[in-house]
């Protein structure tokens, strides 16, 4: 199981309550059907939450009543997340998937905005050390990191109250406006702009790698050796996604009456049931795209995704001809 939490609480300027727990992981493949509809995404994600995700997701779906199981710590949420997988690049050239520690908003550099602007905070990575406090930085550690690296996504908290999409899946939600406090929380004493003034519960992955495995073969040459699934060996391209599929009013309940600042999900089982470690992980889809994304050695990352430095924008590789690229599986039946 590797620790998924999410920040689903009313988090206002009279609240900072929150609604934190953990998932493990439903399938690991080249699906993205907000982004890629239809279609084998460019790149591999880890996909969490209710066994109704595929390749399409209409919107019409009723996610909660198609999903038999889920990967979350609540019985009540069928939603389903990803985020981007990580890989470490062995000095042969080869990748070895890392594993981990027990709304759509795509990644990018935010650091444009100033050190202390909350847009610049979305997307970093903690380095985590034996001794001392932990360093967070805008992109992948450059040092071996002795307890590993986790990796933080805070998505927009602010909705301009009428389109509920947009032609870029972003420009109908905003950050918050303020900046960011020495310890790192930039929801308080801030406010939504003028142009997006509905607040609504902030959504917060923590995804905990465990890197420190790969410490003793760090290359000599002193290079980082982490790459993200889509070729990005910089981190400042880690993203994350949202389906929402909770059951009926079933959130709204936790966010009324689970108002605990520590978030635990037992504080929350009069409204919610929380289910076993056994339980959530024995809830899996098989993969459909026909290729293999784990593995010791990997000889390339799956898809097209070359290793892209920068400081360039990455670029999309053109007419690319992996064989999983239209290679599908038939649709399997979710099971419980």
């Amino acid at each position: 199981m590797f620790w998924h939490a999410l920040v689903v609480g009313a988090l206002t300027s009279k609240s900072y309550a929150m609604l934190r727990f953990p998932c493990s992981q439903l399938v690991t493949e080249r699906f993205d059907p907000l982004v890629t509809p239809g279609q084998v995404s460019p790149h591999v994600h880890q996909i969490v939450g209710g066994n109704a995700f595929n390749l399409t997701m209409d919107p019409s779906l009723d996610l909660p009543n198609l999903a038999t199981c889920t990967t979350c710590r609540f019985k009540e949420d069928k939603s389903n997340y990803w985020t981007a997988v990580m890989y470490f690049k062995h000095e042969n050239g080869s990748f070895m998937r890392v594993p981990q520690i027990p709304n759509h908003f795509t990644g990018q550099s935010y650091l444009k905005y100033g050190y202390y602007d909350i847009r610049s905070w979305a997307l970093t990575f903690r380095c985590w050390d034996t001794f001392g406090s932990p360093v967070d930085s805008f992109a992948l550690p450059d040092r071996a990191c002795n307890g590993g690296i986790r990796s933080n996504i805070f998505f927009p908290s602010c909705w301009d109250g009428k389109h509920l999409d947009s032609p870029d899946h972003k420009s109908h939600m905003a950050f918050m406006e303020g900046d960011v406090g020495p310890d790192g929380i930039f929801f308080r004493n801030s406010t939504c702009p003028s142009t997006h003034p509905v607040r609504v519960p902030m959504v917060f992955y923590e995804i905990v790698w465990d890197t420190k495995i790969f410490n003793h073969m760090w290359p000599k040459d002193g290079s980082q050796p982490f790459v993200l699934s889509m070729g990005d060996p910089t981190g400042l391209g880690h993203h994350g996604d949202y389906l929402f599929g909770w059951e009926g009013d079933s959130l709204q309940r936790a966010m009324d009456v689970c108002t605990d600042v520590s978030g635990r999900p037992a504080d929350c089982a009069s409204e919610l049931t929380v289910l076993t470690d056994e339980e959530i992980n024995s809830c899996k889809l098989p993969p459909m795209v026909n290729e293999n994304v784990e593995g010791e050695y990997l000889s390339a990352l799956p898809g097209c995704n070359p290793l892209q430095e920068g400081p360039q924008s990455a670029t999309m590789v053109a007419n690319c001809n992996a064989v999983s690229t239209t290679e599908i599986r038939p649709t399997p039946t979710p099971s419980a």
